[in-house]
């Protein structure tokens, strides 16, 4: 079945054309129409309740096609600037935080997710060790004074777990105003600090979009990773993050909670951020997360948990036809570049699909046990594509 994905037009997202979600979507959908004033933020692809894929054919909505929910929720995300400072939490708190205010935490469901860089991608992933932030606060001496004495000399005395979270909760919790002030002596008199340590334009650029924000200072708390496309990080229950800039396939467990505390105009949760939050200091390198490669054309991205892996497809254009071996379990595909024949079984019988660029597929459990790429018409570049689906690599 071709999908059409849901599109969201977040403030964080890129504007017009510029946005790669907006640029499938125009590919995926003729009836789509571009805004250049309008920010497009994430193309939805699956059954979560807030943004379900509908059916090309009947208009249908997978989920009421499907009869069950799928247990990822796949997306491409177009990055302008920096999303909150957030966790996701665990099974058991997702259960109780939606049973307690539904409003805010939208179903019952832990959002372990992975992206997948397709452009160069920037991100805030898990603390620095702590030694580093103990480091930073040391050389930044308004961060110091925000955070206070007692609390910076308790890290200096032992510099472990807890004395990250009191020092981080310390910053978290400041008041707004003495917040705006650290951050405003740092542009006027760290300049050159801010340079050596590499973090001077995404300081500049994230206090530009979120002036005075207590989420600035979690620059000096967490690592800045740089991915290359290809690359990708993996962020469990209860890690902390936020993305800044650039665009990425994601994939999670089917759900939208977030436990967000700076960098946001929505609703910043700081008890339970910091209650829920791992505080293990590791060094950025740890942050990557590497894929198995399959053969030539084919790699996974496995995930500690059940819910979702992610299958990257690159078929040189040489190539004539691949096939894919897969397993019965209902997936989604999206094409990224080029142009393929994919050839499949379905309940009705088999089935040809031809893919280009922004191209969404459901891929039934009768698909099982292959799919082919065939070479399409118009094949003269490379094929690119990406598939979510159920980790049975884990049980492999």
């Amino acid at each position: 079945m071709e999908l059409t994905g849901w599109v969201k037009n977040y403030d964080w997202g890129r504007n017009g054309i510029h946005s790669a979600v907006a640029q499938l979507a125009m590919a995926n959908d003729p009836d789509f129409r571009l805004n250049e004033e309008e920010s497009y933020a994430e193309m939805w692809m699956g059954t979560h309740i807030c943004g379900v894929s509908v059916v090309k054919e009947t208009g249908e909505t997978l989920d009421r096609v499907l009869k069950k929910d799928l247990p990822y929720l796949f997306k491409v995300l177009s990055i302008s600037k920096a999303l909150s400072i957030q966790v996701h939490p665990n099974k058991c708190e997702a259960e109780r935080l939606h049973k307690e205010r539904p409003e805010i935490y939208k179903d019952p469901n832990h959002k372990p997710e992975l992206a997948i860089a397709l452009t160069p991608f920037v991100a805030l992933v898990g603390f620095q060790p702590v030694e580093d932030i103990r480091d930073f606060i040391d050389e930044f001496q308004p961060l110091s004074k925000l955070i206070g004495k007692e609390a910076v000399d308790r890290l200096h005395l032992s510099p472990n777990s807890d004395t990250l979270k009191l020092c981080y909760e310390k910053l978290m919790k400041s008041e707004e105003a003495d917040v705006a002030k650290c951050i405003k002596d740092i542009v006027k008199n760290h300049q050159k600090e801010l340079k050596s340590n590499k973090l001077l334009e995404v300081f500049n650029k994230v206090n530009s979009d979120f002036p005075g924000d207590v989420g600035v200072l979690s620059l000096f708390f967490l690592n800045l990773v740089h991915l290359q496309p290809g690359q990708a990080i993996y962020l469990g229950a209860n890690e902390i993050h936020a993305y800044l800039d650039g665009d990425c396939v994601e994939c999670m467990a089917c759900s939208d909670n977030v436990i967000r505390a700076g960098l946001t105009p929505k609703y910043k949760d700081v008890e339970q951020l910091i209650s829920s939050v791992i505080f293990e200091g590791a060094d950025a390198g740890r942050k990557l997360f590497l894929p198995y490669h399959i053969d030539d054309h084919v790699q996974v991205y496995v995930p500690p948990v059940d819910d979702f892996a992610v299958i990257h497809v690159a078929i040189k254009h040489t190539v004539d036809t691949y096939k894919l071996q897969i397993q019965p379990y209902g997936s989604i595909l999206i094409t990224l570049e080029g142009s393929r024949t994919l050839r499949l079984n379905t309940s009705a019988g088999p089935k040809e699909i031809v893919l280009t660029r922004g191209s969404i597929v459901y891929i039934p459990v009768e698909a099982a046990p292959e799919i082919e790429f065939a070479p399409a018409e118009d094949c003269g570049e490379n094929f690119t594509s990406y598939i979510a689906t159920y980790n049975y690599f884990r049980k492999a």
